[in-house]
């Protein structure tokens, strides 16, 4: 089947394998910023990527306001050269010691993280006093998933008054992630992002009144950033996007309005066996491509028509086909992820392709938990 990652040295790649298309990574860069309209209103997260590369091009394209879940994210976003970086996770224990040793490894780049108890906020003002330098807080709300947060109220209100008064804080703003919100319908995210979004702005609205400075709103995640893009008449309103750069068909079949963004991360896998008239073994077990997604949308092979996934194993991926006869083994396939970011996790590099071939190796960095500090 034709699609644009065909690589005329693909005989040379040890599957499986994890390939980025730098170019059609630039153009989903572009394109999330001209959705939002500025690149001032963007905060992409890192999980998806991991890399320093895509960090710099984000960069490139203006995006100079990133977040991320771990030190270790942290630590290649500030390594790469990004003033402001978010660490969207409440940092306890050990991780307050390292985030001062991050603070004083990287003294050019600007840290906050999430609060939504007073021991998070107490222990990062104790690690700013450590540091010798401020932290910024976002207070996390739950606005409805149940994972983490405090609901929107006088308890957060009073959570970020206290935090505000604390040595070495920073009061920035309020963090609202709300990954249950991924409808189908565009109109029924719509619906919820502003049922959603109602409360954080009462709470706002609060806070000031008490005098408390609200800079920003870090909203969403992938699938409500084209709801909250096109929101323009909220101030701070922060869009935080991460799959974008990347892209993958969990998204891409879901979601039909996210326009002009093109899979720019694919998995070449080899036929192992033909162990059935109907069947076909692929070497791209689960420790190949994220198994998060119920297992027949894990992956969709670009090359193999009417496939259903019957088996998937820690090296073998098993598909029926009525095209079986088509494929022997040694044969190569282009697939693309149901879920990128923790297919990206399960690679040490990604090959990178532009002009039909392969031209060289991005490190994915912080897959691992810890790196320097």
């Amino acid at each position: 089947m034709p699609h644009p990652y065909r690589l005329a040295d693909e005989g040379d790649v040890i599957t499986p394998a994890l390939v980025f298309y730098p170019e059609l990574i630039r153009k989903n860069v572009a394109r999330v910023v001209e959705l939002a309209g500025s690149p001032d209103r963007l905060r992409p997260h890192a999980k998806t990527h991991k890399t320093r590369e895509i960090t710099r091009l984000q960069l490139d394209a203006g995006v100079s306001k990133h977040k991320c879940a771990t030190i270790a994210e942290a630590e290649v976003l500030a390594d790469a050269g990004v003033p402001d970086v978010l660490i969207a996770y409440q940092l306890l224990g050990p991780n307050l010691r390292r985030l001062v040793a991050l603070a004083r490894k990287f003294p050019r780049t600007q840290f906050s993280a999430l609060i939504d108890h007073p021991t998070g906020a107490e222990g990062l003002s104790r690690a700013a006093a450590e540091a010798g330098r401020d932290f910024g807080f976002l207070v996390d709300l739950d606005v409805g998933q149940h994972r983490s947060g405090i609901a929107p109220g006088d308890a957060a209100a009073n959570l970020y008054e206290q935090a505000a008064k604390l040595p070495g804080l920073r009061a920035e703003g309020l963090h609202a992630y709300d990954g249950h919100n991924n409808q189908e319908p565009r109109a029924d995210r719509e619906a919820a992002v502003r049922a959603g979004l109602k409360p954080v702005l009462d709470l706002r609205a609060e806070l000031e009144r008490r005098g408390l400075p609200v800079q920003r709103i870090v909203a969403g995640g992938t699938p409500t950033f084209p709801v909250y893009a096109a929101i323009r008449d909220v101030p701070g309103l922060e869009c935080s996007p991460g799959t974008y750069v990347l892209h993958d068909h969990g998204y891409g079949s879901k979601y039909p309005d996210f326009t002009g963004i093109t899979p720019a991360a694919v998995i070449l896998t080899r036929v192992v066996s033909r162990p059935t008239a109907n069947r076909v073994t692929f070497d791209a077990g689960n420790k190949a491509v994220g198994s998060d997604p119920p297992m027949a949308k894990r992956i969709h092979l670009l090359d193999v028509p009417d496939c259903e996934i019957v088996g998937h194993n820690e090296e073998h991926l098993i598909v029926e086909t009525p095209a079986a006869d088509r494929f022997a083994p040694g044969d190569l396939v282009y697939a693309l992820p149901g879920h990128v970011c923790p297919t990206v996790a399960q690679y040490r590099e990604a090959l990178t392709a532009e002009g039909g071939r392969i031209t060289g190796k991005w490190v994915i960095a912080s897959r691992d938990r810890v790196l320097t500090v």
